[in-house]
């Protein structure tokens, strides 16, 4: 079963850059306009380590999925997917479970009109993307029901999102967002994060940092203690917090954390 949000608006404004798209042209994607990439040169510059960064984002993502599957999650709601790169979640979870459910959002118009390339899913699950924005909880949560069973355990993904989202009481407020889409889930289920942090290479990350707000996109890098917040009243599955190429690496990822620091941390974790 496939399906996708028809309804929503797809204009696509070209006269400022987009997360999605400037990690498109970290990844080497053609799905993004000069705007996105003159951004992404400029933060390149300053901080050498965004295109392994972006590169160790995606592979975590295909472990931490693989993991949950194979330990026996059947669900997936993926907030924040960006542009579609080979392989993406639907494909890592129903390689391990045919019968997986997955929905995707995003609130990108150019990853809607994307959306078809999503949904290419296995016949026995579903793949299903809607587009809406993560701050709206109530609406991205009423369209992911409509093919996920939330009474069921879902793995819920944000990987290199939460960085975008502030925590000013008065404006975002991560954390208690998270809680709520935390709360919103049943026993069993999982949170999959990623995020940039300025531990391991702070001049580098405070210089993107300044970029990405020049450019009138938010960017919030955190500290260990500052990320780990997101996982309290969760249990950590091994090993834990961690750099994000160590994250239960593959002998690939370990060959590839010889190319350098990578300043992102990442965390799995079950709802008891």
């Amino acid at each position: 079963m496939t399906g996708s949000e028809s309804e929503a608006p797809v204009r696509i404004d070209t006269s400022r850059p987009h997360p999605a798209r400037v990690y498109d042209w970290w990844l080497g994607g053609k799905d993004n306009y000069p705007v996105d990439e003159e951004l992404a040169r400029r933060i390149l510059a300053v901080d050498g380590t965004v295109l392994r960064g972006a590169r160790a984002n995606r592979r975590f993502m295909q472990r931490a999925v693989r993991t949950v599957a194979e330990a026996g999650t059947r669900q997936f709601l993926d907030i924040g997917t960006g542009i579609p790169t080979e392989p993406n979640l639907h494909q890592v979870a129903q390689a391990v479970a045919p019968e997986s459910r997955v929905v995707y959002a995003d609130n990108d118009p150019i990853v809607l009109r994307h959306a078809e390339a999503l949904l290419h899913g296995s016949a026995e699950g579903s793949t299903r993307y809607v587009h809406a924005d993560v701050r709206d909880l109530e609406t991205l949560l009423d369209r992911a029901a409509d093919s996920l069973d939330l009474g069921r355990p879902v793995a819920l993904s944000l990987v290199a999102l939460t960085h975008y989202l502030g925590d000013d009481p008065d404006g975002d407020d991560v954390y208690g967002l998270l809680k709520r889409y935390v709360a919103a889930l049943a026993p069993g289920s999982h949170l999959i994060l990623s995020q940039v942090t300025p531990d391991l290479n702070p001049e580098a990350i405070e210089k993107a940092a300044n970029h990405f707000r020049q450019s009138g996109t938010p960017f919030h890098p955190r500290s260990l203690a500052e990320f780990s917040r997101f996982f309290e009243g969760l249990e950590l599955l091994g090993p834990g917090v961690i750099p994000v190429s160590g994250w239960r690496p593959d002998p690939e990822d370990v060959a590839l954390q010889a190319d350098g620091i990578v300043p992102v941390y990442a965390g799995v974790a079950r709802k008891p």
